[in-house]
């Protein structure tokens, strides 16, 4: 059977927790336009976590592109990092495409951190907390071997490339619009359902803006999320 939990603030304009027998997604936006979405998947032995820019609005500014996501969770064990490949339909803007969309030297993946009340996290900006050695397997394709700045960010589905500050149109390489992570070494007998503290970060710097998904039991209206992510900053 599936739940939905939904959100609603005067900060969250959206926010959805969608959970089936081994998978878990979360949405999440705000009044701003942003808004993201991460499904968690049990499959073959690994978490496979899909992050999705899922915004409408173009991406303008460096505060406007999603760099991580980050959650807690219970009984996973010791993961691994195998793979960050660009989700089916997804491209890279700003730079060339990479080798069978692999995109793993970008990103990075740690556990028994304290951000937000998230432990684990993925992210393509170092935000002072992932180092060259939390990367996944790839080639570096853009700045410096640790993560840093916003390269490879992921841009929302409604960017238009063309637009931007320098900020975002100098970026060396920005991702149009989803990557999928896989984490091996799952524990067996892991619950889908112990995922919790779900929160998507944008820009460079752990002040900027993290929007964090509701907590379980909380209600709100799930067709909030069009026109939250038909919302344009300006």
């Amino acid at each position: 059977m599936t739940n939905t939990k939904l959100a609603f603030t005067s900060a969250l304009i959206l926010a959805a927790t969608v959970t089936a027998a081994n998978a878990s997604t979360f949405v999440a936006g705000d009044a701003l336009g942003r808004a993201a979405s991460v499904e968690f998947r049990v499959e073959s032995g690994s978490l496979v976590v899909t992050l999705t820019n899922i915004s409408t609005a173009d991406t303008l500014v460096p505060i406007d592109v999603l760099t991580g996501v980050y959650w807690s969770m219970t009984g996973a064990g010791t993961l691994t990092r195998d793979s960050a490949l660009l989700n089916a339909g997804s491209t890279v803007i700003y730079d060339s495409q990479p080798v069978g969309g692999d995109v793993g030297g970008e990103f990075a993946f740690r556990s028994g951190l304290s951000h937000h009340d998230a432990t684990f996290g993925i992210s393509s900006s170092g935000l002072g907390i992932f180092g060259p050695g939390d990367r996944f397997p790839g080639d570096n394709l853009a700045g410096p071997t640790n993560p840093n700045g916003l390269q490879y960010g992921i841009v929302s589905a409604g960017d238009n490339a063309a637009t931007g500050n320098s900020g975002v149109t100098g970026s060396e390489g920005l991702i149009k619009n989803s990557v999928v992570f896989r984490l091996g070494c799952l524990s067996e007998g892991f619950d889908i359902n112990s995922i919790s503290n779900v929160g998507f970060q944008y820009g460079t710097d752990v002040s900027e803006p993290y929007i964090q998904t509701p907590a379980p039991g909380s209600l709100a209206v799930l067709g909030l999320l069009g026109a939250a992510s038909l919302r344009r900053r300006r």
